[in-house]
């Protein structure tokens, strides 16, 4: 059986398989479009947290995230220097760093 490349049917594809937003996708690529793939991805997978799931698990098995100061981690970031919102989202290597002081 020849896999082909599900965006333009070279041959020699393989599957590829991602996660967004809650849902796992699968996808056949071939060499080139793989390659796209991963540099397009790169910085966010570089930039978030790793999770692993083993299949039939529920977020209502997982044990809840240990709770963060986030107002507490602003403020050590701002005191150090570093590059934080006042809203959302702050940088998983912010908080690694924050982490590993306290």
């Amino acid at each position: 059986m020849v896999v082909t490349d599900d965006i333009d049917g070279s041959p020699e594809a393989e599957t590829v398989t991602f996660g967004l937003d809650g849902t796992t996708y699968e996808i056949d690529l071939g060499e080139a479009n793989r390659t796209k793939f991963n540099a397009a991805f790169a910085p966010y997978i570089e930039a978030g947290r790793r999770i692993s799931r083993t299949r039939g698990s529920s977020s209502a098995t997982r044990s809840p995230a240990p709770k963060v100061d986030y107002t507490a981690v602003r403020a050590w970031a701002k005191e150090r220097g570093l590059r934080v919102s006042e809203r959302g989202r702050i940088s998983a290597e912010v908080l690694r760093q924050y982490e590993a002081a306290n």
